[in-house]
């Protein structure tokens, strides 16, 4: 086990001899906690460079007004150099564009990077290069650099899920689960459309032996058990640390978000947070029993409907729209519910004492937030991983229903009675008070694991020590 002795006094005794480079995939779901990644790290005392376009390390900074001052005057923001490049007309319909846009840009690095760490790497004994699973192919020239190792970050994926659909397919060791488990486990197939499984694939090749580990956004705590952080380190002899939560810093205060004051009129836990991840796009008939099932429901809801990348997709139907299919509805929307078309921090809205539960199609992001602030989960999964982060929270934890079982395809219309029994059992029964504590406890325990001792402050500590040996 590395020694942590002497951690808290590293910028005294190394000054710049360990250099960290971040490089974050080009999407707001990734900077963000690459940056607070970032921050963690120079509360050490060392030098950190967050890479990335020019557009998005000043919108970055701009969020980071949450952030302790001292911890971001460590950190040096480098904007990367792009030639712009057409996007090819020839996307699939199963791929939202904005994605095709992220990778089309995050493409066109590796020149800008490579070129930063030549001129970095001559003026450190070693440079600590953490990337992105998605920005293996545009930091692949760091084998020519003899004093650069490499570590992945992965931000939003757990490591159930990347055990599950990733390493359990090639290595061949069992999945820790009981029998009952097992046989409800939703399967790989279906859920990851060519495209995305394409890119990915395309990444993978490029990680090579430079990798020296990967770090996670997840903890023992959050996922119950050690098992698939210790799988992941057999599966691809690396090293492995989770240090998760890594959440999205925010203010304490309300400005500029006006649906906080709604929900500060709610009573304790008796809203219904609604929201959905930047990939997830319904059909207007499903959106259509969405509103129709909240509104049986007789629950009080927040539904927000945003869009986080500035880009000029959003979900398929026009929300205010559609709600004109039932007479009535808008009418008593200010009264019931809430519809947000603006930004607003998530976290901040799932750390609200009004709120008793969460939609969610489950990308892990949202999962590692709802976990952390004690919310439980009605899982609503779409695509991707969202599948095994639903089970790993309705089934293994406990802290959740799933609003269609895992073998329901997914281009299934969920029906509105659907939606309306499974809200009110979560809202508005014991069984749903039962999820609640359970949420809660665990919420608690995540949050103190971040703590001086605790288990995820920890496996930070060990990280510092290994990359300062």
């Amino acid at each position: 086990m590395d020694n942590t002795e002497n951690i808290p006094n590293l910028k005294k005794q190394l000054g710049d001899e360990v250099v960290v480079v971040m490089v974050p995939f080009q999407t707001q779901s990734h900077l963000d906690p690459f940056l607070q990644v970032a921050c963690l790290i120079s509360s050490y005392g060392l030098s950190v460079h967050y890479l990335s376009l020019p557009t998005y390390n000043q919108d970055t900074k701009t969020r980071a007004t949450a952030i302790n001052p001292s911890d971001l005057a460590n950190i040096h923001f480098h904007d990367l150099q792009l030639t712009p490049t057409p996007l090819d007309p020839e996307i699939p319909s199963e791929v939202p564009k904005h994605f095709h846009l992220f990778w089309n840009v995050s493409m066109h690095l590796r020149e800008s990077i490579t070129s930063f760490l030549r001129d970095i790497s001559s003026k450190s004994r070693r440079i600590v290069m953490i990337h992105d699973c998605l920005m293996c192919y545009d930091v692949q020239d760091i084998s020519s650099f003899d004093n650069v190792e490499s570590y992945i970050f992965n931000p939003v994926t757990s490591a159930f899920g990347m055990y599950c659909d990733h390493i359990f397919p090639h290595v061949g060791l069992p999945i820790p689960l009981e029998q009952q488990l097992l046989q409800r486990l939703p399967s790989f197939e279906g859920w990851y459309c060519e495209e995305i499984m394409r890119i990915g694939s395309f990444q993978v090749q490029y990680i090579g032996k430079s990798s020296a580990g990967d770090i996670h956004n997840t903890s023992k705590v959050m996922e119950g058990t050690n098992a698939f952080i210790d799988l992941l380190g057999i599966g691809q002899d690396k090293k492995q640390w989770a240090i998760g939560p890594v959440l999205r810093p925010t203010k304490k205060e309300k400005n500029g978000f006006p649906c906080l004051d709604w929900l500060d009129k709610q009573p304790p836990k008796s809203v219904l947070y609604v929201s959905y991840d930047m990939l997830t796009s319904f059909s207007d008939e499903q959106i259509k029993e969405l509103a129709m099932g909240l509104e049986l429901s007789k629950q009080k809801f927040i539904w927000f409907l945003y869009d986080p990348d500035n880009t000029d997709i959003y979900l398929e139907a026009d929300l205010k729209r559609k709600f004109e299919f039932h007479a009535g509805f808008e009418e008593r929307l200010d009264g019931v519910g809430l519809l947000v078309r603006d930004w607003a921090p998530q976290t901040k809205i799932l750390a609200h004492s009004s709120i008793g539960g969460f939609l969610s199609a489950c990308d892990w992001t949202s999962c590692v937030e709802t976990i952390t602030m004690g919310v439980p989960i009605i899982a609503w999964a779409t695509h991707s991983d969202h599948p095994k982060n639903g089970f790993l929270l309705t089934e293994i934890l406990k802290i959740g229903l799933i609003i269609r079982e895992w073998d329901q395809k997914r281009e299934e219309v969920v029906t509105a009675s659907t939606i309306d029994n499974v809200v009110r059992k979560l809202m508005a029964s014991k069984e749903g008070d039962e999820i609640r504590k359970r949420a809660k406890e665990l919420g608690e325990a995540v949050r103190q694991s971040t703590e001086k001792g605790g288990a995820s402050r920890m496996e930070l500590d060990y990280f510092i020590a290994h990359i300062t040996r």
